[in-house]
């Protein structure tokens, strides 16, 4: 391919991508893959730059761009020459898409600690989860370093290929962001206890729990087939215990009634607008608006209220959202307690982050993870 025939490519993938952002549809990695298996002439070079223009010009604009000419025009307006097979030349006074970060109408939504800058959507690293000791691991990969806040994180370079290392077939290391491997080390129990992870998609968490806490009974929750089916395969692989339990809405309750009041540690990962992952996803912010925001901390609101039965009296409630909002983090901590006043909040434990409320916040910019809030409730019953 030229180089104006990949720009072409390149927009015809971003105006799927802005399609696919207002009809929920897959996300931009899914569609870059699906473009190109179609179209076999285009060689790995190719694809590798297209791939690039892609997400340079998703990670531009903060809001949908008009369409995938205007995108690509803002960040490689030297590939509109008006060439064979590329896009038409520019005209004068030709619209690109704007820059920006953040949504404008998202912006107050934000923490106070969150930095507002590109760190927000650049490429996030390859961060990965070492099964204890993570030293044994890190003897055999020669360019890993060492994370440096999580106790079982290690980092390669982004273009790595992980899934052909020993060490990942053998089920001894994850692709796991390190700030979701601290969200487990906060739920991280003491053996022999039950933990339910309640909202447990492809069961990241779980298995980072059980790896580092092998004693542990761990029960793994969803709502959604499709999310819960990998962690099977994936909990063999890595020689782990874990029960799956496939809870049908909206009678989650009666699911998870024989575990009520008995669960040391619940975690709840919620649902959430993603603004966390931004670095790994730019296309989220095109995807979220106010009506959505309001369904998610609404749905929110219910897990936690859904979890705080399944607490044994003295155990722990930890709650996380992959999310920059101070709506879905810190605000919806402080309403669980002022809807529960049998739990109290409790230090996370976490040396990494910020305090935000009764929680933690980790940030691309301040701890180079991906975005969260944590926090950690005791039940006083």
């Amino acid at each position: 391919m030229t180089p104006p025939a990949r720009a072409q490519a390149a927009i015809e993938i971003i105006d799927q991508v802005i399609a696919s952002a207002r009809d929920n549809g897959p996300p931009a990695d899914v569609l870059v893959t699906a473009y190109f298996k179609i179209r076999r002439y285009a060689g790995s070079k190719d694809r590798r730059t297209v791939r690039e223009l892609v997400f340079q010009a998703i990670r531009h604009a903060a809001d949908p761009p008009v369409n995938g000419r205007s995108a690509l025009l803002a960040v490689a307006p030297e590939l509109f020459d008006g060439s064979g097979h590329g896009p038409a030349a520019a005209t004068e006074g030709e619209a690109a898409a704007a820059a920006g970060v953040v949504p404008a109408w998202l912006l107050p939504e934000l923490s106070a600690l969150v930095e507002v800058d590109g760190r927000l959507v650049e490429r996030a690293p390859l961060d990965l989860r070492a099964k204890p000791p993570r030293e044994a691991v890190l003897a055999e990969l020669a360019d890993a370093v060492v994370s440096p806040l999580s106790p079982w994180g290690l980092r390669l370079p982004t273009d790595a290929n992980v899934t052909g290392l020993p060490a990942f077939t053998e089920g001894r290391l994850e692709v796991q962001d390190e700030g979701s491997q601290l969200v487990a080390l906060a739920a991280l129990p003491e053996a022999g206890s039950l933990v339910v992870d309640l909202c447990a998609g492809a069961g990241g968490k779980s298995l980072a729990i059980a790896a580092a806490q092998p004693g542990a009974r761990i029960v793994a929750c969803d709502v959604s087939r499709a999310r819960l089916a990998p962690l099977a395969a994936r909990a063999e692989r890595a020689g782990a215990t874990i029960e799956t339990r496939l809870l049908n809405t909206p009678r989650e309750a009666e699911g998870l009634s024989d575990l009520a009041g008995r669960a040391d540690v619940v975690l709840v990962d919620a649902p959430c607008s993603g603004s966390g992952t931004w670095r790994r996803n730019p296309e989220g912010r095109w995807r979220l608006n106010p009506e959505r925001l309001d369904r998610l901390t609404e749905l929110q609101a219910r897990v936690l209220d859904l979890a705080a039965p399944l607490v044994k009296p003295g155990g722990t409630l930890v709650y996380a959202v992959c999310s920059l909002l101070r709506r879905e983090g810190a605000g919806q901590a402080a309403d669980f307690l002022s809807r529960h006043s049998g739990f109290q909040a409790e230090d996370t434990g976490l040396a990494a982050g910020r305090l935000d409320g009764v929680g933690k916040l980790l940030t691309p910019g301040h701890d180079g993870t991906d975005g969260f809030f944590i926090a950690r409730f005791r039940s006083k019953r």
